[in-house]
């Protein structure tokens, strides 16, 4: 795969050069297709990647399948697996700097960022989870009778993973780091948009010395790659983080096939609410980085603001005067705050949502045009004015597009934050202790920043209620989505 050793210069003059990862080894798609992943910056074609199709999966499962049951992986100890996993955050370390750029070229987040958090916190991810690889026990259990009873968390088997492209190498951690840890198998199908840096990383994971076929790394496409992995029949689990939408799809699938297990992290429209006793510019900035972060571009986007009327035209001031402070432009350059939207796709669905909030009646404060004459950049758009029966309150827009609610009380609030089908995230802002209780026990939200947003440790677990999704991922709790509890029993 030798594309993702190359300089981003070097990669535009590299077509067909990224493959797929099967059993170690770096090989064409059996239909010889291959796909071209844009730089969004400029919308020009970066490289031609592989793409795996139905007979690649069949091949990347049997090789996973392999690797878990006759392969060195399955007398792989824990510790050694612990190992494994250092070793590879140790790598990923060691090319800081190569894999943000080429997140950056890829996907289009500021390369500062892309440094700074994603990859910093892909290492701590590896690092974290290598150290409770020798970690994960079972119990004993005093049962009635002349029995010695006992428990053991045993791999669940072969894991299909698909990732999204917001956040590739963050998200590529999340999957494979817990799994990889409790000794599963992995075929993972990384997002179409953003293929390379998950793949620069296979090649440290070969690098690192994990066996063949223990991880198996397959660009392609939904309706293709990721519907064979979550159909197939000799896939154990299917783990997906993406949208709703396509979330059904894969639930459905495991269902039909072989009712394998899922975790599902999907969408948000997450509130974030202001009262009128916060710290008011420690809650505008708070606001502005809970919705404008990743170019808007992440499922637990702050991005319904509700705020107590008492501030709500000062709010509204004062966050219009930040996102125009806002610096959109090359996501190379160390000073830029947004870069564009990951494809015209993206571009295209933001804009239309902002056509939207124009036609319901919202106030355009500031933004929603484009930014310069190529790439996919949007200007930091803030609507005031809105109401919950609005599109632009109730969809998730997946964009740099905030939509500033006012409200009135505590109770009102709470029952309004409720009123959407998701529940991913939530944040409050307050100084005032039972307020802050209130909202934090009231609202149905995986997550409930308070006084802060964005907060995410590979130690604190992270998952949806409702339509955001299915299980948690991250933490103690991370490791439980990848293994089966067996009971033995003994007579005595």
């Amino acid at each position: 795969m030798a594309s993702a050793l190359l300089t981003p210069t070097e990669l535009k003059a590299a077509p067909s050069a990224a493959k797929l990862l099967i059993n170690n080894r770096w090989i064409e798609s059996e239909s010889g297709k291959t796909f071209g992943t844009i730089n969004p910056s400029t919308g020009e074609e970066i490289c031609q990647v592989a793409e795996a199709g139905v007979a690649d999966v069949d091949k990347a499962v049997r090789a996973a399948r392999m690797a878990f049951e006759q392969g060195p992986w399955r007398k792989t100890s824990a510790s050694e697996r612990g190992r494994l996993l250092y070793r590879l955050a140790d790598l990923i370390e060691a090319n800081t700097d190569e894999l943000a750029k080429l997140e950056t070229l890829d996907n289009g987040k500021p390369v500062a960022r892309a440094k700074a958090v994603d990859v910093a916190k892909a290492i701590a991810c590896y690092r974290y989870f290598g150290g409770w690889a020798d970690k994960v026990q079972g119990k004993t259990i005093p049962i009635d009778g002349d029995f010695f009873c006992y428990t053991r968390h045993e791999p669940i088997g072969v894991v299909g993973q698909i990732i999204p492209w917001n956040y590739p190498i963050l998200m590529q951690a999340w999957k494979l780091a817990p799994a990889l840890a409790t000794g599963n198998t992995i075929v993972m199908k990384p997002a179409e948009q953003t293929p390379l840096s998950a793949l620069r990383i296979g090649e440290l994971i070969v690098e690192a010395g994990f066996p063949e076929g223990v991880v198996n790394i397959l660009p392609g496409f939904g309706p293709t790659a990721g519907a064979a992995i979550a159909s197939h029949m000799d896939v154990d689990k299917v783990a997906f983080t993406g949208s709703t939408e396509i979330g059904r799809l894969i639930m459905e699938a495991a269902a039909k096939s072989n009712l394998k297990g899922v975790t599902l992290e999907l969408g948000g429209k997450n509130p974030n609410i202001v009262f009128a006793d916060a710290d008011l510019d420690e809650a505008v900035e708070g606001a502005h980085a809970g919705l404008f972060v990743n170019q808007g571009q992440s499922c637990c986007s702050g991005s319904r603001v509700f705020v107590e009327k008492k501030i709500y035209d000062e709010f509204v001031e004062k966050s219009v005067a930040r996102a125009k402070k806002r610096t959109v432009g090359d996501p190379f350059d160390p000073g830029t705050e947004q870069g564009p939207q990951v494809d015209q796709s993206q571009f295209d669905k933001v804009m239309g949502y902002i056509e939207s909030g124009r036609s319901e009646g919202a106030t355009l404060a500031c933004g929603g045009e484009r930014v310069g004459d190529r790439g996919y950049f949007i200007q930091p758009t803030v609507f005031a004015d809105v109401q919950d029966h609005m599109k632009i309150a109730r969809e998730e827009i997946f964009g740099p597009v905030m939509s500033i609610i006012p409200f009135s009380d505590v109770d009102e609030v709470i029952m309004r934050a409720n009123r959407t089908n998701y529940g991913l995230a939530a944040g409050v802002w307050t100084r005032d202790i039972k307020k802050v209780h209130a909202v934090a026990n009231g609202v149905r939200a995986g997550t409930v920043w308070i006084n802060c947003y964005h907060v995410l440790d590979t130690r604190a677990p992270f998952g949806g209620f409702k339509q955001s999704g299915i299980g948690r991922e991250l933490g103690e709790y991370g490791l439980q989505q990848y293994t089966e509890v067996k009971t033995v029993i003994v007579k005595l």
